[in-house]
């Protein structure tokens, strides 16, 4: 059982008040709020421990490098990964997906090769793929949900054809809080030798991962959403995909030696973490994930689970509201429109002088928001330091919206 109230001690912004009002902060899914060891962690590293890493001799440096090569391990620990060099330290999920359409992607396909893609990703998880699709003719094949927002994992498999290189899909909709069975899915693209990756950032806050059981091949998470700092996160690469993929950036770390007419690469993960990393961010990340796992990821899902059947309960019975994602297993993510209402703006705006922050606008998920005919949503999207009485809260500033707007 999880103790929440301990938990929501440990995050200063909890306590503040937004407009008058205690603040209701339903927006994780954009941005998870931080815990004080995070934040203390942050401000010790720039007050008292802060140097470059790898190169340095001295003792700043060398404390500094032995907490920020530490965070490799943890978030090995967090993702199920046996071997940390297979994880790579970046600034999210974005630099993880666009490190392997260069650096792997791009060098191995041609014009007419295909990938595949769900209609839930993320921006994140589509536009690097369209870069390929401009500049050398890769073909993007899209698998649709069913009408309550489910991927069915067979359908993503049938699409699969001699040309597939690429299977590319969320392990959780950001929109639709579908959970995706990318085990599956990876089991039958793994038998027809197509590599399968997954955008984690959504599903890692929410749930227990475990890469060697999901048997993917690249698993990417970001830092700010797993209770974070910003501009951290990581992406998990299979040894196999390693090998095969070329440097993504240039500069210092990366290399074994320089000289006018040649270049020796450093083995991964090194290989592939070019310049001064976000050194303070990762030794964040890495607090943030053992703050996680202290709590425990079991625990969290499960408060987070009673949290979505609470607030499905509550919700169902406001006849003027329409929920997009209706799946029974969904995380507790809620997408919605208002009868009336007119822009999703205008409810987040009056939610939000109620003190309930949640997010209003597309998601960034363009071809999801095409496919269930809206231009925009609203989504309160909860995290584990929420409670049943801000579902309270959510509900009667829902109301007060339906009242003035509708």
């Amino acid at each position: 059982m999880l103790d929440v109230a301990k938990i929501r001690a440990d995050f200063p912004i909890l306590s503040r008040e937004v407009n008058g009002k205690p603040l209701v902060y339903l927006d994780n899914g954009a941005s998870a709020q931080k815990p004080r060891a995070v934040i203390d962690a942050v401000t010790n590293a720039y007050a008292h421990e802060y140097s470059n890493v790898h190169r340095g001799l001295h003792t700043l440096s060398n404390i500094a490098t032995e907490k920020y090569e530490a965070v490799r391990g943890i978030v090995a620990r967090f993702l199920g990964v046996a071997d940390e060099r297979q994880i790579i330290l970046n600034s999210g999920t974005t630099e993880g997906i666009n490190m392997v359409a260069y650096g792997w992607a791009m060098p191995r396909m041609e014009a007419g090769d295909e990938i595949i893609l769900s209609v839930m990703e993320h921006h994140a998880n589509i536009v690097p793929w369209h870069f390929l699709r401009e500049r050398q003719g890769v073909v993007l094949k899209w698998v649709e949900t069913d009408a309550n927002g489910a991927l069915d994992p067979q359908a993503v498999i049938d699409a699969i054809g001699p040309r597939t290189k690429l299977i590319a899909v969320t392990h959780l909709s950001n929109v639709l809080g579908t959970k995706v069975d990318v085990t599956s899915i990876c089991a039958g693209a793994r038998e027809r030798g197509v590599p399968v990756l997954v955008d984690g950032s959504q599903a890692a806050v929410h749930m227990p991962v475990d890469i060697d059981d999901i048997g993917c091949d690249f698993y990417a998470i970001t830092g700010h959403k797993l209770y974070g700092p910003s501009a951290s996160g990581a992406i998990f690469v299979s040894n196999e995909r390693l090998s095969e993929m070329r440097p993504f950036m240039g500069g210092g770390d990366m290399i074994r030696e320089v000289h006018r007419d040649e270049i020796t690469w450093n083995d991964p993960p090194m290989k592939f973490e070019a310049g001064t990393p976000g050194i303070v961010q990762a030794i964040g990340l890495g607090v943030a994930l053992d703050y996680m796992m202290d709590v425990g990821m079991e625990a969290i899902a499960a408060h987070e689970e009673h949290l979505r059947d609470v607030t499905q309960a509550r919700l169902s019975g406001l006849n003027w509201l329409h929920q997009q994602g209706t799946t029974p297993d969904k995380a507790a993510i809620f997408s919605f429109t208002i009868d009336g209402a007119g822009h999703p703006h205008d409810i987040s705006t009056i939610l939000d002088k109620k003190g309930v922050a949640v997010r209003a606008g597309h998601h960034c998920a363009g071809p999801l928001m095409d496919y269930i005919g809206l231009t925009a949503t609203c989504r309160a999207s909860f995290g584990m330091y929420n409670t049943e009485a801000e579902i309270d809260t959510l509900v009667e500033a829902m109301e007060l919206a339906h009242d003035l707007l509708g």
